[in-house]
């Protein structure tokens, strides 16, 4: 399928493709346009104005998403906490590593020529704070 947002990606529109790419659609095709251009672009919309997969309710994209299709790993869960913090400025205490992920996703927008290099680049990032989240509920278990 293809999936469709804003260009200039960072924290949250990075963060859905990488959710997508491993929980939802392996085979997932990203199209970044402007934002006027969304309603017009052909595939699945996501983190922009007025779309289903979007910011609602206090929540962002990555959050929306994971109750869309019922994802309930703990470790996803945790992670959207952190997705959460780095992206919602009013949130941005509720979880410490919040303020880190924003950070690293500011740099990598300087670093790369496109947001398909972002991705590329990046979905590490969330692979090891994937990682990072199911260690620390499994240490919270014993």
């Amino acid at each position: 399928m293809k999936w469709v947002t804003r260009e200039h990606i960072k924290v949250d529109r990075v963060a859905c493709p990488w959710l997508i790419k491993k929980f939802i659609d392996p085979q997932a095709e990203f199209i970044f346009v402007p934002a006027d251009k969304i309603a017009v672009t052909e595939g699945i919309p996501f983190d922009a104005a007025g779309v289903e997969l979007g910011h609602h309710s206090g929540k962002c994209s990555f959050e929306v998403i994971i109750e869309k299709y019922n994802l309930s790993d703990p470790a996803l869960v945790a992670l959207a906490k952190i997705v959460h913090a780095a992206d919602v400025s009013t949130d941005r205490d509720s979880a410490p590593e919040g303020p880190g992920l924003k950070a690293i996703a500011q740099g990598f927008a300087l670093i790369c020529n496109d947001d398909h290099e972002i991705l590329e680049k990046e979905f590490i990032v969330y692979d090891a704070l994937y990682a990072y989240c199911q260690n620390k509920i499994k240490e919270e278990k014993s």
